[in-house]
């Protein structure tokens, strides 16, 4: 299996401190947000391969870290240096499959955020589901789901239908950037562009991808700490305690 992170943001909000700087390097407690992830992650024994997507501007950042990593890590360039010019995480995940000609399930993430629960129970689930798969979890603030994927469930967890960023949510579960593709729904993702699928939000693969497949969605067993802004990052670095729910 491989990991997609998806690290080819700008992080303008976090402006200086990711001005020369990509967000999923700055430190929170000891290790770096990307370490937290990866590190969980290596405990599945599942992953061979981590594939930071990274713009133009930061790609040198991640190659200095990959140096000393004991992890198979490629770091990949999508050619972007600006805000205003980025592809889009749709695209960014396509121009990587393509690009290195990957052809596995992948786990697909977002490198800048952090949580107090084990990623390997996701990738459990997927492969007792054997299916492409999300989590969700439960927004109670009607201003948050707006900025969110809003999936409508089943009772077995399949996904009947996901928007992102509808002006009227459909259900309360959102989905967090953190996905899990199998080989064969891999292999469609330039057609989802194709067939007009969003390519800025990833979840808007996921979107298109449940009305072709059967797609299923995991309560999250724990909180997932947002780095948006410079006050939530000060935040998350008081507040954040590590894997607390392996």
């Amino acid at each position: 299996m491989k990991c997609l992170i998806l690290a080819a943001g700008y992080a303008t909000r976090l402006y200086p401190l990711t001005e020369n700087y990509p967000k999923p390097l700055l430190k929170v407690g000891e290790k770096t947000i990307l370490d937290w992830l990866i590190d969980d992650i290596e405990a599945s024994g599942e992953v061979d391969e981590y594939v930071v997507i990274s713009n133009h501007k930061y790609a040198h950042c991640f190659d200095e870290w990959a140096k000393g990593k004991t992890q198979k890590i490629t770091v990949v360039d999508d050619g972007t240096d600006t805000n205003e010019t980025r592809l889009g995480a749709v695209k960014d995940i396509q121009f990587a499959i393509e690009g290195l000609g990957l052809d596995d399930d992948m786990l697909v993430i977002a490198g800048d955020n952090v949580l107090d629960f084990s990623l390997t129970k996701f990738v459990a689930y997927a492969k007792q589901k054997n299916a492409s798969c999300i989590m969700r979890y439960y927004e109670p603030e009607f201003k948050k789901l707006l900025k969110c994927g809003v999936v409508t469930v089943d009772e077995n967890d399949k996904v009947l239908k996901m928007t992102e960023k509808s002006p009227e949510p459909a259900t309360n579960w959102c989905c967090p950037p953190f996905y899990y593709y199998t080989q064969k729904d891999a292999s469609l993702v330039g057609k989802g562009i194709e067939s007009g699928c969003g390519t800025d939000a990833p979840g808007s693969y996921i979107a298109w991808l449940c009305g072709q497949t059967e797609v299923y969605a995991m309560e999250m067993p724990g909180k997932r700490y947002d780095i948006g802004n410079l006050e939530s990052y000060e935040n998350v670095k008081a507040e954040y305690k590590g894997i607390t729910n392996k």
